[in-house]
């Protein structure tokens, strides 16, 4: 685990796209929309010439998707200096019916590739009847994916990264982990100085509208899951008057402090494990024993104690220490679908063999067998660093937070704690704060929660539903991260029905 606040999400999590973890948000005062984004914005006559330019569609590698490049100001309050370019990708309306406009969709990070998201999943997966009515849309974000990607380590160096010692326990440890949060910070300002100051959430979402006016959509429809809700609560916020149909899925509360968001997420993965550890206990083949939940995460977190001494084997030049191994634990909390993998993979660890946990674990942090990384993990870095001020910023603070981490988590709390430092030595200063979004004036907007959601805690979708002005709470009882597409025909029918015909279900609806 890295970065103090990752809420990666989709429906095709680990084989395909995404997780989240590792990560939190930053808060504490309530601010207005202007001041999350620190400095002046241009006017409206000053973008003229980005609302009014025509995209270049292209065929690209998927067979039925356009590919197109949108152009934005680098920095908003200067609209006649450099630009950056923007990926983005769409599917047609397939018909029959009413075609109507564009749906952005949006699967999460930050950092997750919406383009591949989109090519992967959401233009071929989601319902027929929402794909037959609207051209399905992507865009990735600035600094993401092929977005003018935010460069930090090379594979090597995030190699090395990703199996510092995320428990230390004592002051050489803290040393070593905090120099190489700093190691990745010069990464990123080498690689990437010009674009860090400018890839914050509130640009994102200006980049939104842009995108929307060149599509020639009146208001902007989306789906966003995980941060993408933060994401479309944000362009609600700052464009109410535009905003069409949004469903937030997996929903963030961005009025909370960062700690408290660190131990809510902490918290959630507690939840997850607990839910994966009460089915695994009655496996035949559970390697956490046949006791209670509470036996299996003694057990595990026994495990991880032993592996920070005693790393193994993995079948290749990388050992697999406690760092390593949890973050692929980390990795399958996302979708109970991968519990039966996990198993598999906790068994040969603690036989010796890391290769299950080791593979998990590279899914999480979106690196190929070539040993090369995609920028996940660098924009999501960036992305965070920007939106909000740091949790922590000595070891000492950190430390004295550890107890309330592992009160929130015994498996993961201490981990989770010491991840927050990672915004500390940033080199770019950050440009928003937390606060609340009600977005007055906006259209009804659905937000859907999952109870025991490792990632986005049930609670941050009930009070991000309440925060907004039009907000309509739907409530999925289940396991996993977000909940369209992830096998409840109440939620699909009801969030297609919100998205074809506008009706809202009774705020507070609940699905199985």
């Amino acid at each position: 685990m890295d970065s103090a606040r990752l809420f990666r999400a989709t429906a095709v999590t680990l084989s395909a796209f995404g997780l989240l973890v590792a990560g939190c948000t930053e808060g504490g005062t309530t601010l207005s929309a202007s001041a999350t984004a620190s400095r002046a914005v241009a006017s409206t006559e000053e973008l003229k010439e980005y609302y009014g330019q025509r995209l270049s569609w292209r065929a690209c590698g998927t067979p039925g998707f356009e590919c197109a490049t949108l152009r934005a100001p680098l920095d908003y309050a200067k609209p006649h200096g450099d630009e950056v370019r923007l990926a983005v990708s769409r599917v047609r309306a397939t018909g029959p019916g009413k075609r109507l406009g564009s749906l952005l969709v949006n699967p999460g990070g930050p950092g997750g590739s919406a383009v591949g998201f989109l090519q992967g999943y959401a233009g071929i997966g989601y319902p027929a009847k929402v794909r037959a009515r609207y051209d399905m849309v992507a865009l990735d974000p600035r600094g993401v994916a092929r977005s003018e990607p935010i460069e930090c380590l090379d594979g090597p160096e995030m190699d090395a990264y990703t199996q510092v010692d995320q428990t230390p326990d004592d002051l050489r440890e803290r040393h070593l982990l905090t120099g190489s949060y700093e190691r990745f910070a010069r990464g990123c300002a080498k690689r990437s100085g010009k674009l860090l100051p400018h890839v914050s959430t509130v640009e994102a979402a200006r980049d939104m509208d842009i995108l929307r006016e060149v599509l020639g959509d009146r208001r902007l429809n989306y789906v966003g899951a995980s941060y993408g809700t933060f994401l479309g609560a944000t362009y609600a916020e700052l464009f109410p008057s535009r905003t069409g149909r949004l469903v937030l899925d997996g929903a963030m509360d961005p009025s909370l402090p960062t700690a408290e968001l660190n131990r809510d997420q902490t918290a959630g993965f507690q939840r997850a494990f607990d839910s994966f550890a009460a089915d695994c206990v009655r496996q035949p083949d559970c390697p956490l024993g046949t006791g209670s939940p509470a036996d299996a995460a003694h057990r595990l977190t026994a495990f991880f104690r032993r592996l920070d001494t005693r790393p193994v084997a993995t079948g290749e030049n990388r050992l697999l220490g406690e760092s390593l191994a949890t973050t692929g634990v980390i990795a399958a909390m996302y979708d109970e679908t991968t519990w039966p993998q996990l198993r598999a993979a906790l068994k040969s660890a603690m036989d010796g063999d890391g290769a299950g946990l080791l593979s998990l674990a590279d899914s999480y942090y979106e690196r190929e067998a070539d040993g090369t990384y995609s920028n996940l993990m660098y924009a999501n870095a960036a992305v965070n660093c920007l939106d909000q001020p740091p949790a922590f910023t000595t070891t000492a603070e950190v430390a004295a937070a550890v107890p309330s981490f592992e009160k929130a988590s015994p498996v993961f709390g201490r981990g989770l704690a010491w991840a927050s430092l990672n915004c500390v030595n940033w080199p770019a200063k950050p440009t928003g704060a937390p606060h609340r979004i009600e977005a007055r004036g906006a259209a009804p907007i659905l937000v859907v929660g999952t109870t025991r959601d490792p990632a986005t805690p049930y609670k941050w979708a009930e009070s991000l539903a309440a925060q907004l002005s039009s907000g309509t709470l739907l409530t999925y009882d289940g396991d996993g991260h977000t909940a369209y597409g992830r096998g409840s025909d109440c939620v699909d029918t009801t969030i297609n029905a919100y998205l074809l015909a506008g009706t809202l279900p009774p705020d507070g609806k609940r699905c199985r």
